[in-house]
């Protein structure tokens, strides 16, 4: 099987002097799934119906406490909604910052806990503006004062001196050139000659009599240049989505197609789509090949601006990226290591090519024989959204939970009640501002001091485990079904004459009505590993920056146990679900019967699904990427003198990832049904093997043509 067991030869030995249980014997009455089964771990599902409900009380309890607004609209210093309909501040979108270089990063930034005076205005300023130039050229034209009051206080007076402006605190001391992102004003930075500007400027005052850099308002507010960037890339993004959906769509459903219709001819020619899944994963990546050779060739190497040592944008970086040379170069190197590995695996798999290809043949004729099989990957996909959907909802409401937290800020020097909190109506009246002249009482985040507050962190990691559990029971109930219905097919000795009618609906129901507890039981234990590689992966992030070579010596070897560990559970889990929709046996017995099995017949049977998962994987490398280069060929415009495609795409890679992406999980869940039954089947053979000895009283289930390659020996007489 597809695990750590790897191969399995064909041999009569046994293991002898080890325990592995007894044998199965033959019985007469034995015709598959039985039918006369009870539940099973019913305390584990007792807990697991308990754990959903607290699930929903808890997205109740978020949806109740919770305000999305709050990541939607950005939030003054008096704890108000920029933007929002029906308040003051409706026509005033966007926050701008007194003074941006008490801004850390652009994480404080987005967090709205810059310690500096915030307000709602309806645009950014434009120009370079300190308050002492406008009181100077406001005696000229009094429409300097207007346009600066934009960026005060509503309650903003002129004042005479730079130590009552400060004293006051309603205006900025200077304005700077922005652009709104994400409804915050941020500086404008530009290139000149591939230096860094500001407005066209590289000095500037501040307003308090200091001479500042562009670097240093860089440094104020890091990362905000590809920030900005980010926001345009976005909307041209959803520009080109707006244009490529249908083009989308198609290519879609052109991998639908082409995975039923792959599925299809493995039954009559798996032999012959075989090779052609081998040569067409093969001329494919030779294509991307020969492209890249081909970019890499037309293209004259140019010397690298300073933009690129400032990062002052992620979209001249991306412009960048696919004008080098190097690029082209080292995706050339990728996609022929990918073509060498490819052959070279075929060559040491070649002698179990003939296995894969039977293997492939019966599964194909199960499926044909079940072909609801094929549609229930849109019922688990229909049930995963749901779960990826709540998870993501109550998450957000989670997020944002909390009422609006004051604490005094000094906009200059030191105070020892900065950073206190404090309560805005009546801040005035103490005697904080006396102390510590300039001090406001500012909103500064979300959060709260109740006891549903205190525990926010918790009820997210309850989400986070939720959402595992909830996903893995998902998959699991979706590999005990299928898991039922191909057994039902395997024991049937008249196929299709004893099939049972609806197999995959009966045995859905099985696993739903009498088996959840089991289901749950192994989800669980899957998600207590995943939970664990979460967390490894979260204190990592936490402590990259403190980390020695022995902590990141110690990081990978987490990293790789965990990883082992969740693919052995998957393994035992996956052969245990198939044992449950067998016998009705708990999930610990069905472990054990499983493990049993395999390792009683891992020197009897000379094959592995190693080979057909191989086969499979092309097969889903295929389909993608003939939807790949189709729509490659359609959205860089080679195709039109064939169809016309989008014409005004900003990157054509956005659709034809989505494509490629798309059109693998696509195939995916097609194969994966098929992967399923050829577990089962191997499940099932192993069975048949120890109940049966081939002779008329004691007849094979299994096909002739199937029993001959996996035992090596004389077919069995047709039936």
């Amino acid at each position: 099987m597809h695990g750590p067991f790897g191969f399995f030869s064909c041999e009569s030995t046994e293991f002898e002097d080890q325990d592995l249980g007894d044998p199965r014997r033959y019985d007469p009455d034995f015709q598959g799934p039985t039918t006369k089964r009870s539940s099973t771990d019913v305390m584990c599902c007792m807990i697991f119906v308990l754990f959903i409900m607290g699930y929903i009380l808890l997205g109740l309890l978020a949806w109740v406490h919770g305000d999305p607004r709050k990541m939607a609209y950005p939030t003054d210093s008096q704890g108000q909604f920029c933007g929002q309909k029906g308040t003051p501040n409706e026509n005033k979108t966007v926050l701008f910052y007194f003074n941006i270089f008490r801004c850390t990063g652009t994480s404080m930034m987005l967090r709205l806990q810059c310690s500096t005076t915030q307000i709602c205005v309806s645009r950014c300023p434009e120009r370079f503006l300190t308050y002492v130039d406008m009181q100077i050229l406001n005696k000229e034209d009094k429409n300097y004062w207007e346009y600066y009051r934009q960026f005060c206080k509503a309650q903003a007076r002129p004042v005479e001196t730079l130590a009552d402006l400060l004293s006051s605190g309603d205006c900025p001391l200077a304005v700077y050139p922005s652009r709104p992102f994400l409804q915050r004003c941020v500086p404008d930075f530009s290139a000149i000659n591939g230096n860094l500007t500001l407005g066209s400027r590289m000095h500037f005052e501040d307003g308090g009599g200091q001479k500042r850099t562009v670097v240093e308002l860089r440094e104020a507010a890091s990362g905000i240049s590809d920030v900005i960037d980010a926001r345009a890339i976005g909307l041209k993004v959803l520009e080109d989505y707006s244009t490529s959906w249908k083009w989308i769509l198609i290519g879609l459903t052109i991998a639908m197609a082409l995975s039923w219709t792959f599925l299809v001819l493995l039954r009559f020619t798996a032999g012959f789509l075989f090779w052609f899944f081998i040569f067409g994963v093969l001329g494919i990546i030779g294509y991307g090949i020969w492209y890249c050779f081909l970019e890499y060739n037309s293209i004259q190497q140019k010397p690298q601006s300073a933009i690129w040592m400032y990062g002052i944008g992620i979209q001249t970086r991306l412009n960048m990226f696919f004008h080098l040379k190097e690029t082209w170069f080292s995706m050339m190197i990728i996609l022929s290591a990918i073509e060498v590995v490819i052959i070279i695996v075929l060559i040491f798999l070649r002698t179990r090519i003939q296995v894969a290809i039977i293997l492939l043949k019966e599964g194909s004729k199960a499926i044909g024989y079940l072909p609801s099989a094929l549609v229930y990957p849109f019922l688990t996909f229909i049930l995963l959204s749901i779960c990826i959907s709540y998870w993501a909802v109550t998450a957000v409401f989670l997020a944002t939970s909390g009422v609006p937290i004051f604490k005094v800020m000094v906009p200059e020097g030191e105070c020892i009640h900065e950073d206190e909190a404090c309560d805005p109506e009546i801040f005035p009246n103490t005697d904080i501002p006396k102390a510590c002249p300039g001090a406001s009482c500012n909103f500064a985040f979300y959060g709260g001091r109740s006891m549903y507050h205190n525990y926010i962190a918790t009820f997210q990691l309850y989400n986070l485990f939720a959402f595992l559990w909830l996903i893995n029971f998902v998959i699991a109930l979706g590999q005990c079904a299928l898991a039922g219905a191909f057994a039902s097919y395997y024991w049937a000795m008249r196929k299709p004459e004893d099939i049972p009618r609806y197999p995959l609906f009966t045995a859905f129901g099985r696993a739903v009505r009498y088996h959840t507890g089991s289901l749950a039981f192994g989800s669980l234990i899957l998600a207590f590993v995943q939970m664990f590689k979460v967390i490894v992966e979260y204190l990592d992030r936490r402590l990259k920056k403190a980390q020695n070579s022995a902590a990141q010596f110690l990081h990978c070897c987490l990293r790789c146990c965990f990883w082992c560990l969740e693919k052995m559970v998957k393994f035992l889990n996956r052969n245990a679900y198939i044992m449950i929709a067998l016998y009705g046996k708990n999930f610990c017995e069905s472990t054990r019967d499983a493990f049993y099995l395999l390792m009683r017949n891992i020197l009897k049977v000379k094959v592995t699904d190693e080979v057909t998962y191989f086969v499979l994987l092309l097969g889903k490398v295929l389909v993608s990427g003939i939807v790949g280069v189709l729509a490659f060929l359609l959205f860089t415009e080679r195709l039109h003198e064939i169809v016309e495609g989008p014409t005004s795409l900003n990157y054509y890679w956005v659709p034809f990832l989505t494509l490629v992406f798309g059109s693998y999980l696509i195939a995916h869940g097609f194969f994966s049904v098929y992967s399923m039954c050829v577990e089962t089947i191997f499940i099932c053979f192993c069975e048949d093997l120890e109940r049966n000895d081939g002779s008329a009283e004691k007849p094979y289930f299994v096909t002739p043509s199937l029993h001959s390659i996996l035992t090596k020996k004389r077919p069995v007489p047709q039936r």
